[in-house]
């Protein structure tokens, strides 16, 4: 478990990293923060198409295949803009790094449900989030610091060597598996949602993810607007991620003492409060101190809602719940940085900080209306 940690660690923070750097490439060469949005939404595009077929392919095949080829095709996407820096170059690197990320991390959560007894199941999504919540960090700390000292470029050709890691281990180690399944005979997709705590898990999922997304679009288009340098706006990314490791590691300890509905509940209330005064904040102390609490508050939502999904798959179609669940997630990764660039260059980056407050409140209250109605079931 902890090698797949390690090799989440790096495929997250070449992600992280990339959307950063493309972002911020964007605006050197001239794009609007619609045009930016569009750019962050090609790394949606053929996940939302793709991310069910994935998860059935880790179901049949095994978790390692799909890694692998995820892992190759997000080192191919990195090396794009480094070759031929512009933005063709950007869109096809953000279409090729956002498929090579579902393939991978579909079959990477199946294999942390998979690992083990029931009974470890959290620990193992908590550990493997403390590789999410380490590429968060890292990533735009190595894009930060490479932009401002090396160019553009080079941040992304630092993430294609960091790439090639993981793809050498899974190619050697065959440990990295989940046993290869018999075809089974599913029913439509859309049946798993007629399974109440599973959709409203997945629901809660798709919007969690909104607030995320809406903060890590909009927080470089914010500080490139009032000034900041890549490496200071990646230290305030940083310290969001910071935030969401500490809170991970401790993250077991708070659902058994208070379950899983009521702590993200909470965290995600805690969240839309801090979202309002965020647009009105320049001191970049303030900043950073802002992000590490909206760190701790935002960090349990991936774990949590991946636990609640996969405790309440079928047998035998855990792949097949990952990959709607990042359906469901990829439709807001697709539209909301679009719909968000378009506001924000209308109306300033007040709204679009005030919409992503409004979404989390309104997922707090689900899960609260969720855990109640799992009790009663």
């Amino acid at each position: 478990m902890y090698l797949a940690t390690l090799i989440t660690l790096i495929i997250q923070g070449c992600n992280m990293g990339s959307r950063m750097s493309a972002t911020l490439f964007a605006i050197e060469l001239g794009a609007n923060p619609f045009l930016v949005g569009l750019l962050i939404s090609a790394y949606s595009v053929l996940p939302l198409l793709l991310a069910l077929y994935s998860g059935r392919v880790s179901d049949r095949y095994g978790a390692r295949y799909p890694m692998l080829a995820g892992t190759v095709a997000s080192a191919i996407g990195t090396l794009l803009p480094a070759l031929a820096p512009g933005l063709p170059a950007l869109f096809a690197s953000a279409m090729l790094i956002g498929t090579g990320f579902i393939f991978f991390n579909i079959s990477m959560q199946n294999l942390a449900g998979g690992l083990g007894p029931p009974e470890q199941r959290t620990r193992n999504f908590s550990t493997l989030a403390l590789g999410y919540a380490s590429g968060h960090l890292a990533g735009p700390l190595i894009a930060g610091f490479a932009i401002d000292d090396f160019g553009h470029p080079a941040a992304f050709a630092s993430f294609t060597a960091l790439g090639l890691v993981p793809v050498l281990i899974l190619a050697c180690n065959r440990g990295l598996d989940t046993p290869a399944r018999a075809p089974v005979q599913h029913h439509s997709t859309l049946d798993l949602l007629r399974i109440p705590a599973l959709r409203r898990a997945i629901i809660v999922s798709g919007l969690t993810s909104t607030g995320w997304d809406l903060y890590l679009f909009y927080v470089p288009i914010y500080g490139h607007g009032i000034g900041l340098s890549a490496t200071t706006i990646g230290a305030i990314l940083g310290a969001f991620a910071l935030a969401t490791f500490i809170l991970r590691v401790v993250l077991p300890l708070l659902t058994r003492r208070f379950g899983l509905e009521r702590v993200l509940a909470a965290a995600l209330a805690a969240s839309a409060i801090m979202f309002v005064p965020f647009p009105f904040v320049e001191f970049v102390p303030a900043l950073l101190l802002l992000s590490f609490a909206m760190g701790l508050a935002m960090g349990c939502g991936q774990p949590l809602t991946l636990n609640l999904a996969y405790n309440r798959a079928p047998p035998g179609r855990s792949g097949e719940v990952a990959g709607l669940r990042l359906t469901v997630n990829n439709v807001t990764h697709l539209g909301l940085p679009v719909v968000a660039g378009a506001m924000g260059a209308f109306f300033g980056a007040v709204t679009v900080f005030w919409i992503a407050a409004a979404v989390l409140l309104a997922c707090s209250r689900l899960a609260v209306n969720s855990g109640a109605a799992q009790v009663k079931e």
